[in-house]
């Protein structure tokens, strides 16, 4: 895979932002940067840890991830971000799931630690979770925004930029309940449970890289408010604004509001 050069790139505060040719070509491009800072780790390390996001959004980027070569794939540890609290491991929705069929399935990763969904002692999990985490600290972190904005499930008014822990049991917003169904992770709005597991943002914000992929035009207001807008728990994407570590991929459609 050749490297893809964004047809425009801006800065907004600390944020590089690239824009692309595609949906395809964006999730090229994120692909090849996280091979970098992966084999970076392993070579400094001797293995590395990353964490993924699901969603149609991160398609393009996971098939591209998964048929790149060069990848030390069994020394790497592959943790994920959130999922739905209750569902059926083996629902289509179920976020575990989806990464095993889109990429885990096709790589020979060392570990993949999903987060539980029908754990006996929730807060027990929450912690379990944020303990591993700790043990291995991330040196990626590949993710979205949602279409309101969202970082993982950390939806406002529940987003807290310094939230005091690293995973949580949030209520989710609306919002993202429809965007499941829009999705078509489910049916209908009243299948989409009303409670999930996320890590936090503080939690995200800990990797050393984060590379935050944000395709189609369903994101482009969501894109819109967190690059200019004020920052702000409101809009948490709107964060990475104010880090050193991260950097922003569209495509034309999803920049179509800047």
């Amino acid at each position: 895979m050749k490297k893809v050069e964004p047809i425009k790139t801006a800065k907004y505060d600390q944020l590089p932002v690239a824009i692309y040719q595609s949906n395809e070509e964006l999730g090229q491009a994120a692909a090849l940067d996280a091979r970098e800072i992966v084999n970076k780790a392993i070579a400094k390390k001797g293995g590395a840890n990353i964490i993924l996001a699901t969603g149609n959004s991160q398609l393009t980027f996971l098939h591209a991830l998964r048929d790149l070569e060069g990848i030390d794939w069994p020394k790497v540890n592959v943790f994920h971000m959130d999922e739905y609290l209750g569902i059926d491991p083996d629902h289509r929705a179920s976020f575990p799931l989806f990464l095993r069929q889109h990429l885990l399935e096709a790589v020979n990763a060392r570990s993949f630690h999903p987060v539980p969904s029908q754990p006996e002692d929730v807060e027990r999990a929450c912690r379990e979770y944020e303990a591993l985490l700790k043990e291995y600290p991330a040196d990626l972190v590949a993710l979205g925004f949602g279409e309101n904005g969202h970082l993982a499930f950390n939806d406002p008014p529940y987003a807290l930029f310094d939230d005091p822990v690293w995973v949580k049991v949030v209520k989710l917003a609306e919002a993202s309940r429809r965007q499941q169904v829009g999705e078509g992770h489910f049916d209908s709005l009243a299948e989409v449970p009303t409670q999930a597991i996320t890590l936090t943002i503080p939690a995200l914000l800990a990797a050393k890289a984060m590379l935050c992929i944000v395709p189609e035009a369903r994101k482009a207001e969501a894109v819109r408010a967190c690059l200019k807008d004020p920052v702000s728990e409101e809009r948490p994407g709107s964060i990475l604004r104010r880090v050193d570590h991260a950097r922003l991929y569209l495509d034309q459609d999803s920049a179509s509001k800047l």
